[in-house]
């Protein structure tokens, strides 16, 4: 059962249709030679700035080109609504990524209070990447403490554990779906869903959805799919965010060191890259962006400087960046 205090906001669904476009399978297996459409500015109550498309798509295309690899982009800036796309419906391995909607989603099944129920951790439950479970095997770990360590160590025992606390899979899909993304597919636990199979829809997104799903959790501002938790729930939700340390050389790398950046990256084979991120500035409204990349091998080296160079590319089209 959704947390009482916001089952209506499963009506909110319906809204996706004219925010998230439905992403259509796109193999890894090759870059492609044909540009995608170009970055665009959403249209906004206020006056945006303009996106400079053609800085954009240089950008982007030279990335591509330099790291061999296909890459997805998309940014918003909340305050003005202006946008930057490259490829952002088209399908990508979400990786550890899916981990910051899993925890999310949990915080706003059980609330605060039901964080705190206790999990036995088991030596059978542990797993290849584990750096918090598994030095608790034996004991017990609270849900609060699992979401910490699946969103900041990327623990990957923790996120099975509250995958299986909120119901498997399907239920983590059917949550999203009911929330507003009919976009994400959520197929498999760690370590499987990290397998991003060129045309496989398993386990995959869309830089747009994930973007948008990240902009209702973290933010829930007015023009965010839904607003599925309360003041108290995003306040821990962005304190996961914010204090990630598996994130470094991702969204934040080549950012101001003043703008606070709250990511979730994510890693899996044929070099699947990406990082989910909410940037705090100073002095201006929060942007939203998700970058993801792929590789046409199953043993390539993923590039992060292809996922750093791309999120300071986005923020310069937004004008947020010289």
């Amino acid at each position: 059962m959704i947390h009482p205090a916001r089952s209506t906001r499963l009506a909110l669904a319906a809204t996706l249709a004219t925010t998230l476009l439905a992403g259509c399978a796109a193999p890894a297996a090759e870059v492609p030679t044909t540009p995608p459409a170009s970055a665009s500015a959403a249209p906004s109550a206020s006056a945006a700035p303009a996106v400079d498309q053609a800085a954009a798509d240089a950008a982007f295309t030279a990335l591509e080109g330099r790291f061999g690899a296909r890459l997805g982009v998309h940014a918003v800036d909340t305050g003005t609504g202006a946008e930057v796309s490259w490829r952002a419906d088209e399908r990508f391995a979400y990786a550890s990524t899916i981990k910051a909607p899993l925890a999310a989603t949990l915080l706003d099944r059980v609330g605060i209070a039901g964080m705190d129920r206790a999990v036995p951790i088991e030596a059978a439950d542990i797993l290849s990447y584990a750096p918090v479970t598994e030095t608790r095997v034996g004991g017990t770990m609270t849900l609060r403490e699992l979401a910490e360590a699946a969103m900041t160590r990327s623990d990957n025992t923790a996120a099975n554990l509250l995958l299986e606390a909120l119901g498997g899979p399907a239920e983590l899909d059917a949550a999203l779906t009911a929330l507003g993304d009919d976009t994400t597919v959520v197929s498999r636990t760690e370590p499987d869903l990290n397998e991003a199979t060129p045309g496989d829809d398993r386990d995959t997104t869309t830089p747009r959805a994930a973007a948008a799903l990240l902009r209702a959790y973290a933010l829930g501002d007015p023009d965010a799919i839904a607003d599925p938790l309360d003041a108290d729930e995003r306040a821990l939700f962005t304190g996961w965010l914010k204090a990630t340390q598996t994130g470094a050389t991702l969204v934040r790398a080549e950012l101001p060191t003043e703008w606070t950046v709250g990511d979730k990256s994510g890693s899996g084979a044929y070099a699947s890259r990406g990082d989910v991120a909410v940037i705090w500035r100073p002095d201006a409204a929060p942007i939203v962006i998700a970058v993801h990349s792929s590789k046409d091998q199953q043993d390539a080296k993923a590039d992060d400087a292809l996922i750093s160079g791309a999120a300071k590319a986005a923020a310069q089209a937004l004008g947020a960046l010289a």
